[in-house]
């Protein structure tokens, strides 16, 4: 099983040193008219309440466009070699920003649409403020991909059975959740999720949990593969 070297956040603070060798090009956006598009490297836009990234940040990338009907409809055509490492996190970041004791309710439902070859996987990534903590929540995968760090167990929560991993990436701590079947829609109960990593693991404290990522963490696509989510939402309390 391959690992990851980095985690995602900080994506935007890891950025320079990680997109030397990055080749930015054009690729294939859907025939139907988008209310945004864009193959910039790190195009990003706000729409009903989410904020998209294309997020091309890794070394020895190819072309990646994406397209967004609004900020829960989105999708993109990534063209990235068959080579290791991740090469983008295209995704959508809801903000949350309170700690998780405060938190009565925090949920996601998903509908994505994913290709049959390739390397990724389908993951939401949630970052405290501070970006000590990343906790990965993969609900597909396919192809020479896996998490960060040493096997934990099996545990069962929010509505799905998980391979749970953690590790560090250098930056900060990584808990990773591996769906134990692959899933293309449903819903994920979060918060018993973050109380478990905090009351019953104590891997972490009452942290204040900043942003809730989902999207597509690809390290390779070679010929141009087809990302979509077809819905995707975040509701807390």
């Amino acid at each position: 099983m391959a690992s990851r070297t980095l985690g995602r956040v900080t994506k935007a603070l890891l950025a320079p040193a990680l997109a030397l060798g990055v080749t930015i090009g054009l690729a294939s956006a859907p025939a139907s008219a988008a209310v945004w598009n864009s193959c910039g490297q790190w195009a990003n836009t706000s729409l009903n309440g989410y904020t998209l990234y294309n997020n091309i940040w890794g070394g020895g990338a190819g072309a990646q466009c994406i397209w967004a009907n609004s900020g829960t409809n989105w999708g993109v055509n990534a063209n990235h070699p068959n080579t290791g490492g991740i090469k983008s996190y295209p995704n959508q970041t809801k903000a949350i920003n309170k700690s998780i004791t405060s938190l009565g309710s925090l949920s996601s439902s998903y509908n994505v649409s994913v290709p049959s070859s390739g390397a990724y996987n389908t993951s939401y990534d949630i970052w405290d403020t501070d970006h000590d903590y990343e906790i990965m929540l993969w609900v597909n995968k396919t192809g020479a991909v896996g998490p960060i760090g040493t096997s934990q167990g099996s545990v069962s929560l929010g509505g799905h059975s998980w391979n749970v991993f953690k590790g560090t990436n250098g930056a900060n701590q990584v808990f990773s959740f591996i769906r134990t079947s692959n899933s293309s829609s449903g819903t994920v109960n979060i918060l018993p999720i973050l109380k478990w990593i905090k009351d019953t693991k104590r891997w972490m404290g009452n942290e204040t949990i900043g942003d809730v990522q989902f999207g597509f963490e690809i390290t390779s696509s070679s010929g141009g593969l087809d990302f979509r989510t077809n819905s995707m939402s975040v509701s807390s309390s």
